[in-house]
C-alpha cells in the first residue's frame, strides 16, 4: 500500500470519528444529513460483499468492518437515540434520483467479463455501483448545507476529512499510474474526480473562513 492510499484511508476513518464525536458529545444530529448516511451504508454494504469470501489482509478486513459498523451506528444514533435533533425538513434531497443512475452505470460499466462465473460478475456490478453511488452520496449533505447556509465547526471538519479522503485517492491513482506501468482504473478515477469536484465550493469556504477561525457560512 502506498502512502497516499494509507493517508486517504486514515482521513476517511478520521471523518467517521469526527462525526461520531459530533453526535455523541453534543447529543445532537443537527446539521447532519440522514440521507447521506443511508447512501454510505448502501455503498459499504455493496462494495464489501466479498468480505467473507476473499481475504486480502487483516487491515483490509478490519477497515471494511469499521466502515460498515460505524455507518450503521450513526444511522441508529440519528434515527433512534437523537431523533428529535434531526430535522427532516432540511434533509430534502430525494435520493431516489441518485440510486437508479448509479445502478445503471454499475451494470453498464464494470470490470466483469462475460466468461466469469455469475457470482463474480454480480460482485463486479455491485462494486461498480458502490463506486458510482459514492461519487454522489455527499449531495444530500451539501444540499442541506446550502439550505441552512451555515454549519457547526465540527461538522465542517467532518466534511473536510471526507472530501480530503477522495482528493488523496486521486493522488493515489496518479502515483499508481507512474509506478505500475500506466495502470489506470477508470471507474474509480472518473467517479473520484466527480466526487471531489462536488466539494469545490465547500473547500473554498472552509479554507477562507473555518481555517481562519471564523464560522462556516455560505455567501449570501
Amino acid at each position: 500500500m502506498n502512502l497516499f492510499r494509507l493517508v486517504a484511508d486514515l482521513m476517511h476513518l478520521a471523518s467517521i470519528v469526527i462525526l461520531l464525536l459530533k453526535i455523541t458529545k453534543s447529543r445532537s444530529a443537527a446539521g447532519i444529513s440522514y440521507k447521506t448516511q443511508v447512501l454510505y451504508a448502501i455503498v459499504f454494504c455493496t462494495r464489501y460483499l466479498d468480505l467473507f469470501t476473499r481475504y486480502v489482509s487483516l487491515y483490509n478486513s478490519v477497515m471494511k468492518l469499521v466502515f460498515i459498523g460505524s455507518t450503521f451506528y450513526v444511522l441508529y444514533l440519528m434515527k433512534l437515540r437523537y431523533r428529535a435533533t434531526w430535522d427532516p425538513a432540511q434533509d430534502t434531497l430525494r435520493i431516489e434520483y441518485l440510486i437508479p443512475p448509479a445502478a445503471l452505470l454499475g451494470i453498464l460499466f464494470n470490470y466483469g467479463k462475460g466468461f466469469d462465473p455469475i457470482e463474480i460478475q454480480l460482485l463486479q456490478i455491485f462494486w461498480s455501483f458502490s463506486i458510482w453511488l459514492e461519487a454522489v452520496a455527499i449531495l444530500p449533505q451539501l444540499f442541506q448545507l446550502t439550505r441552512t447556509g451555515e454549519a457547526e465547526t465540527i461538522t465542517t471538519h467532518y466534511l473536510f476529512a471526507l472530501g480530503a479522503y477522495r482528493g488523496l485517492y486521486i493522488l493515489n491513482w496518479i502515483y499508481r499510474y507512474f509506478t505500475e506501468k500506466g495502470h489506470v482504473e477508470w471507474i474509480p478515477v472518473i467517479a473520484g474526480i466527480v466526487q471531489t469536484a462536488l466539494y469545490c465550493d465547500f473547500f473554498y469556504v472552509y479554507v477562507t473562513r473555518v481555517l481562519k477561525g471564523k464560522k462556516f457560512k455560505l455567501p449570501a
